[in-house]
């Protein structure tokens, strides 16, 4: 608690842009900071300028793959934090999303292609739709310029739609979700965020829980431990949320059975 603890906090938003998040890790470490809490995305960007100043990940999508850590037992160096398992939930959301649409033939995925994570999740939900017996329809993004074009380019050849969620996507989800109601797309995102600002379902790790934990790691360092030995956890809850305003206005019916496994629904 800030005040309470001897601990100042200082907060930078990056919106989503890769030349922000440059800027951002270039300042905390010209300010010599102690410890260092961001988001996945930012990882890559404050490892290539310090190897000593420790960094907890709140939130990473596939930490090992993207190079964050060597494994997750092990971490090594000086970056640890906590996964949200993106890419190995991206079968249960593919199916999610049948479930809601029981014909379900054709799903556009929206990923931004500049995350590696990301990159690597469109592959996944490629491959589980495939086992589904459902077409994917890439929408690969780099920027927040590529967002409305990419709806433009869909013309209705898509019954849903999948966003593989990243610090990009997250900062944009009003538009995202205003676009996919026009296109009359029902959505599927990792995080609740997601549904609270207007998306039809999402299903992933609470971000609170994780946020939570990040806490307790920097605790820990702060008092001396090193985030080389402190394992990178994985999530324990899991929540589904639906918004039924947003089924409503899509003329879609969910099923007693799914709205039983909901954990929230907003309304």
């Amino acid at each position: 608690m800030e005040g309470r603890n001897a601990v100042a906090l200082d907060y930078r938003w990056a919106d989503g842009r890769n030349d922000r998040i440059a800027e951002i890790a270039a300042e905390f470490v010209r300010l010599k900071v102690d410890i260092i809490v961001t988001g996945g995305n930012a990882v890559l960007a404050i490892k290539k300028l310090t190897s000593t100043i420790p960094v907890v990940f709140a939130v990473a999508v596939d930490p090992v793959g993207s190079g964050f850590v060597d494994n997750l037992s092990r971490p090594g160096a000086n970056v640890t934090g906590l996964s949200i398992q993106g890419p190995d939930l991206a079968g249960k959301r593919a199916e999610l999303l049948r479930e809601v649409i029981p014909g379900l033939r054709r799903m556009a995925v929206m990923a931004n292609v500049a995350y590696p994570a990301a990159k690597q999740e469109l592959a996944e939900v490629q491959a589980a739709a495939h086992a589904l017996g459902v077409e994917v329809i890439a929408l690969e993004i780099r920027g927040e310029q590529d967002i409305a074009p990419a709806f433009e380019g869909l013309k209705e050849r898509a019954e849903a739609l999948y966003i593989a969620s990243e610090a990009l996507v997250d900062a944009k989800q009003v538009t995202i979700n205003e676009l996919a109601l026009g296109a009359r797309l029902p959505t599927i995102w990792g995080v609740s965020g997601g549904v609270h600002s207007g998306g039809l379902m999402s299903y992933g790790p609470s971000l609170p829980a994780l946020f939570r934990r990040a806490a307790d790691y920097v605790d820990q360092i702060l008092r001396g431990a090193k985030p080389a030995d402190l394992p990178v956890e994985q999530p324990t809850k899991f929540e589904l949320v639906i918004n039924l305003k947003t089924a409503k206005t899509l003329g879609l019916n969910i099923s007693p059975a799914l709205l039983a496994r909901t954990d929230e629904v907003v309304e």
